[in-house]
C-alpha cells in the first residue's frame, strides 16, 4: 500500500495491544477507547439474586463473563455473603459462557455444569444447556449480565418455559477521556478513517452516543453507508452492529484481536484491489 490507510480501534483494555497489531499489518493505527467498566454501587438486583440463590429459588445460573462473575462475588462479600454464595452455587446448574467465568470458577473451587464452545454468544450457551440435557421448563434462572440486557437470549429462555432473572453487576460507561474518542469521531465523519474495528457490542453504542453528543450521528452514519469499512470481533458484536444498521464488511474467526486485525486488513486489501 503506497498511503497507510487509518485503521480506528476502539478497544480500551488493551489498546495498546491493538495498535501494535494494527501497525505490524501495515496500516496506521488511530486508537479511540470507548469505554470503561462502571461498578453498579449499592446493586440490589445483585444483592437480591444472591439471596434468592442461597434461598434455592434458582435452578440455574449463567455466568456470561469472568469480569462479570467476580463483580458478582465482590457484591457478595459486600454483604458478608461470599462463602454461603460458594456453598450454594454448587446446588444449581452452573452454565458459563466461555473460558474466563471458567477460570473465576476454577479459582475458587466450583465447577460448571456446562460451557458454551466458540464463538461463546447466547446460542451457543443455548445449544449447550440443551445439548446438556439441563431442563429450561419450569425452570428458574439467573443471568449474570455484561453490560446491555441480552434481550434476545432472555426471549429464547422464556419461550422454553423458563423464568429469567437478570443480574446487572457492572455497567459500561464513556471512558474517562473522551477525547480520543471524540477526534475519532470527527475524523472518521470527515472521510479521514477507512476502517473501524469494534471489540465490543457495548462499544457500538458509546460510539453512537458520542457522535449524537458531537451532533455527528447522521454524518456518521451516511460515511458508513459508503467510504468507511467496519469489522467485528465476532457474532454478538455484528449483531449489534447489524441492529444500528452499521454494514460489517469483515468479522473475526475466531473471535480473537489478532484474527480481527487480519480479516480488517484482508477486506480493505480486497476492496482496494476491485477498485483498481
Amino acid at each position: 500500500m503506497s498511503v497507510q490507510p487509518v485503521f480506528c480501534s476502539f478497544e480500551s483494555r488493551r489498546a495498546a495491544e491493538m495498535c501494535s497489531l494494527l501497525e505490524r499489518h501495515g496500516v496506521t493505527a488511530l486508537s479511540a477507547p470507548s469505554m470503561r467498566e462502571l461498578p453498579i454501587e449499592n446493586n440490589p438486583d445483585a444483592i437480591s439474586a444472591i439471596r434468592r440463590l442461597l434461598n434455592n429459588e434458582f435452578s440455574i445460573v449463567v455466568l456470561m463473563t469472568g469480569v462479570g462473575t467476580e463483580a458478582l462475588f465482590d457484591v457478595a462479600r459486600s454483604q458478608d455473603l461470599y462463602e454461603p454464595l460458594l456453598q450454594a452455587l454448587p446446588r444449581t446448574a452452573i452454565v458459563v459462557r466461555g473460558p474466563k467465568p471458567a477460570t473465576v470458577l476454577a479459582k475458587v473451587g466450583l465447577r460448571y455444569s456446562c460451557r458454551a464452545p466458540e464463538p461463546n454468544t447466547w446460542r451457543e450457551v443455548l445449544t449447550a444447556m440443551q445439548d446438556s440435557g439441563i431442563n429450561l421448563a419450569g425452570s428458574q434462572i439467573a443471568v449474570q449480565e455484561y453490560g446491555l440486557p441480552n434481550l434476545r437470549f432472555y426471549a429464547a429462555l422464556q419461550e422454553r418455559g423458563a423464568t429469567v432473572t437478570p443480574v446487572p453487576v457492572y455497567r459500561w460507561g464513556l471512558p474517562e477521556d473522551p477525547e480520543p474518542l471524540k477526534q475519532a469521531i470527527r475524523e472518521t465523519a470527515r472521510g479521514r478513517v477507512q476502517m473501524l474495528l469494534f471489540t465490543s457490542a457495548n462499544q457500538v453504542t458509546n460510539v453512537l452516543q458520542m457522535a449524537s453528543e458531537l451532533k455527528l450521528e447522521d454524518e456518521l452514519r451516511r460515511v458508513l453507508q459508503h467510504d468507511v469499512m467496519v469489522a467485528s470481533i465476532g457474532p454478538t458484536c455484528t449483531e449489534a452492529l447489524v441492529d444500528q444498521g452499521f454494514p460489517v464488511h469483515a468479522e473475526a474467526s475466531p473471535p480473537k484481536m489478532g484474527q480481527l486485525v487480519k480479516a480488517a486488513v484482508a477486506a480493505w486489501q480486497s476492496r482496494t484491489t476491485q477498485t483498481h
